[in-house]
């Protein structure tokens, strides 16, 4: 007697048919099902999360880390609200993945957890599906999938929990996105980007997150032309090793370089959109040519009206521009050669006051940490004021060994997209840098999953006991900033209660004894360690912004 097959068991088969090995969400009346068959019966891993949005960020970095699209479930109602943040940072950030939210039954308009779950999508920018009946379910999950792909965001596929016990017949359906390379070989543009890039004096490459794979394309045209290599903070890591290489281009530039890019006379940007912080506001792109190569027309003039803009890929421009460069003999710009590129990614240092009793000085800790921490780590950052001190101090390996999670302004997302890059690349050491306030609003309740998981997973907790980036409001208008300031509890006993490894530092000595601890982890067995950071709340470097 054959087995009967229902519409929870192909949306199940379809995402293991989109070759989907993992699975983040959070089980409830309208998905339980399909969880489960995914997990039984498709050979699919699934984690479970404390908190709805936790699944989103969890699956966005996992989709970050590995180059494919993230799964993320979970069910209907209030299930769905409480990822609207997380759904919000992924359209912002331009980040594919799929989220089966559970509907409430059709039948049931009065449904205590009924609402409109289209528009409540709709209001973040995610892309939005709806399984339409019972027998176009594989076809719904695959447009889903290419959606998400194309598109570059994440999007819903709304599933109503009345349709998952239908009789179906399960179809195989998979569809290539077209994701063709974008070529400009000739035309009015390319003849007027390589006209200034040609004329040149001090030109600059600028690398964003878009032109991660046209790497070796970049570095070739950049040694052509003797011209120094940058990135956006997404590219951070890109040009790592290189001696061309001055780091992050804009507010979080070394004073060094950020002279040489007020005194430099084109910039030739790959895949970036200019955002404010790469500009500083228009000030960095003040009497000089600007080249924008972007893939999406979107990004182009997003944020900065180009001299020229050319909408193509990274990769395929940089070689066509590197080729009529050599056909017309232009000779090397020589912008390099009067460059100390060491002083160029050399932050200043830490003043090495003495402190007062019970805080040690962020930079001095940051310093050292960076020489402390793995070098193959996966460096993820949550929100908050001590983000752009780490950002600039602490290295990645690459762009896809870097997540950041300000794509919204919001705090409280670093630890679960930590739990997910840790998921991706199970055998590389994970490091979060979060903020007390981040932690006790989004960390906290995910930090026993990184314990049940087991996971290799290094939390460096910036305590100042304060919202900082109101603290700072009050400080500079000479007002009190008690209403910003809170007693957290002891965040290190914490971590240890629930299951991981908890260090307070409140002086050098204990800093040493952290590194220490964490020079001599077993990576195999060794579960999360949070080390929070005692800093005194007066004296946080300014945000770099």
């Amino acid at each position: 007697m054959t087995a009967k097959s229902y519409m929870f068991h192909s949306v199940a088969q379809a995402i293991a048919d989109h070759k989907a090995a993992t699975m983040f969400g959070l089980m409830g009346d309208a998905n339980l099902f399909m969880v489960d068959h995914y997990v039984r019966h498709c050979a699919g891993d699934f984690v479970p999360v404390a908190y709805e949005g936790s699944a989103v960020l969890m699956a966005m970095a996992y989709a970050h880390v590995t180059g494919t699209v993230g799964v993320a479930t979970v069910t209907h109602g209030p299930a769905l609200t409480n990822c609207i943040t997380a759904l919000t940072e992924g359209v912002r950030g331009h980040i594919p993945i799929v989220l089966l939210a559970g509907d409430t039954p059709q039948i049931d308009p009065h449904n205590l957890q009924n609402i409109d779950q289209r528009a409540l999508v709709n209001v973040t920018g995610a892309g939005f599906e709806q399984i339409r009946a019972p027998h176009t379910a594989s076809y719904d999950v695959a447009h889903a999938f290419y959606r998400a792909r194309v598109e570059r965001r994440p999007i819903v596929l709304n599933m109503p929990a009345d349709m998952m016990w239908q009789e179906i017949a399960h179809k195989t359906v998979v569809f290539a996105p077209y994701d063709a390379p974008a070529y400009v070989p000739e035309g009015d543009a390319v003849d007027q980007a390589i006209g200034m890039i040609a004329s040149a004096k001090r030109p600059i490459i600028l690398a964003g997150g878009g032109a991660i794979d046209a790497r070796d394309s970049l570095i070739a045209l950049s040694e052509r032309l003797e011209a120094p290599l940058a990135t956006t903070l997404k590219a951070k890591g890109l040009f790592n090793g290189h001696p061309h290489n001055m780091d992050i281009f804009g507010t979080l530039s070394t004073p060094a370089a950020y002279d040489l890019i007020a005194k430099s006379d084109c910039i030739v940007s790959f895949g970036a959109s200019l955002h404010r912080f790469t500009t500083d506001k228009g000030a960095l792109m003040k009497d000089k040519r600007i080249i924008q190569i972007n893939n999406t027309p979107q990004e182009v003039a997003k944020n900065f009206h180009p001299d020229a803009a050319l909408i193509a890929d990274a990769r395929l421009t940089a070689d066509n521009i590197l080729f009529w460069l050599n056909e017309a003999e232009i000779p090397p710009s020589g912008f390099t050669r009067e460059l100390d590129l060491n002083a160029l990614t050399a932050h200043p240092p830490a003043r090495g006051k003495d402190k007062s009793l019970g805080y040690v000085d962020f930079v001095s800790a940051l310093e050292k940490l960076e020489s402390a921490l793995p070098k193959d780590r996966i460096l993820t950052t949550d929100g908050g004021r001590f983000m752009t001190e780490v950002w600039c101090r602490i290295s990645a390996p690459d762009p896809r060994s870097f997540i950041v999670t300000a794509n919204f302004g919001s705090i409280g997302l670093g630890l679960q997209e930590a739990i997910g890059a840790g998921i991706a690349a199970p055998d590389r050491p994970v490091v979060v840098f979060t903020g007390d306030g981040g932690f006790m609003m989004g960390g906290m309740n995910e930090f026993n999953t990184a314990v049940r998981l087991k996971q290799n997973l290094i939390v460096i907790l910036c305590n100042d006991s304060a919202y900082g980036a109101e603290h700072i409001q009050f400080i500079d208008r000479d007002m009190d900033p008690g209403l910003a300031m809170f007693e957290w509890p002891d965040f290190a006993q914490i971590a240890t209660a629930l299951g991981g490894t908890g260090i307070a530092v409140t002086n050098d000595a204990q800093l040493a004894q952290c590194i220490d601890a964490i020079q001599s982890r077993d990576a195999q067995n060794c579960g999360p360690l949070l080390i929070e950071l005692r800093i005194d709340p007066n004296d946080v470097p300014r945000m770099r912004i």
